[in-house]
């Protein structure tokens, strides 16, 4: 199993750059690699409360899992693996439908800059989450998602707010504009 405490660097191409301790990687605001699962079932999402005891966004609604591939490490098989850990789902196979790069910086001194991978997959179970990382999960309907997210904004987290709307188009059936692209970086 990979080091949880250690991101890999990479270029606005994904290329591996090595790798850092993942705090300093935060504090220094330096792009990593990152994943988002988000789960599906019909019209609805699996959305998780991050535990606001975590080092940014406690507290906020977000995606399934999220987390960082370790280095050489396949980033499916990684999110899958998270997925299991965080939120004792076993999904299967995961379909990476969008990457992009954002940047966002938080009041205690930290930042996300990040190549975030989106993955979906569907799943009609419930979750067995891990209390030190999600302090609650629900089922969402799509519609009733979006509504909420124009309406409340600062309940979600950055990156969540960027890959909804292509992770809505696919499960709409109408394919993203493109497959990889960078938004949010400031």
């Amino acid at each position: 199993m990979k080091d949880r405490n250690e991101v890999v660097l990479v270029d606005m191409y994904d290329k591996e750059k090595g790798t850092m301790e993942k705090m300093k990687a935060h504090r220094e605001g330096l792009l990593h690699r990152a994943f988002s699962v988000f789960l599906y079932r019909g019209d609805e999402i699996l959305l998780q409360r991050r535990a606001r005891t975590k080092y940014h966004c406690g507290g906020l609604w977000t995606n399934t899992c999220c987390s960082h591939p370790g280095l050489g490490e396949d980033t499916e098989e990684s999110a899958r693996k998270r997925l299991l850990e965080e939120m004792g789902i076993d999904a299967g196979p995961l379909r990476e439908i969008h990457a992009f790069v954002y940047r966002a910086s938080f009041p205690n001194g930290l930042t996300e800059y990040e190549y975030d991978h989106v993955f979906v997959a569907t799943y009609d179970g419930e979750a067995s989450f891990d209390s030190g990382e999600v302090e609650e999960v629900r089922w969402v309907r799509l519609e009733d998602l979006m509504r909420d997210v124009e309406t409340h904004p600062e309940d979600y987290t950055p990156w969540f707010l960027i890959a909804l709307k292509p992770v809505a188009d696919y499960l709409m059936g109408k394919k993203p504009a493109c497959s990889k692209w960078s938004m949010g970086v400031k």
